[in-house]
């Protein structure tokens, strides 16, 4: 998630330096950088199919008016409800909550289970 955060702030080009830099730093062992590293590629080489079912399912609400921790959290989550059938869609909602109760707003779990929910329905 946050390195997605970090894609969208920054750009395309630190992509492949991720592996380099901030997964290098962030203690994890090889397997589970590998892991991160093939999520965050395929959220972001997706990014417009997560992008189209997070749209349709915010209602009376805009993409440019998320939280940008929140869209980051969104994105990957809907990433693995599309992608990775291997992962239960409850763990992914529920992670994705905890991450919103961790890195943003009060209200935010709330939002991104609603959101969430909303996508697994149309998937």
């Amino acid at each position: 998630m946050q390195s997605l955060y970090q894609l969208d702030v920054q750009g395309d080009d630190l992509l492949e330096q991720l592996p380099l830099g901030f997964l290098r730093e962030s203690g994890q062992d090889d397997y589970v950088r590998k892991m991160a590293f093939q999520w965050i590629k395929g959220t972001w080489e997706n990014l417009s199919h997560c992008d189209e079912l997070i749209s349709g399912a915010i209602i009376r609400w805009q993409m440019s008016r998320l939280s940008p921790v929140d869209k980051s959290i969104l994105r990957l989550s809907v990433y693995h409800l599309s992608f990775c059938p291997d992962i239960p869609p409850k763990v992914v909602i529920n992670e994705a909550i905890e991450l919103g109760k961790k890195f943003s707003s009060e209200k935010s779990s709330g939002f991104i289970n609603g959101v969430l929910d909303a996508v697994l329905k149309k998937l």
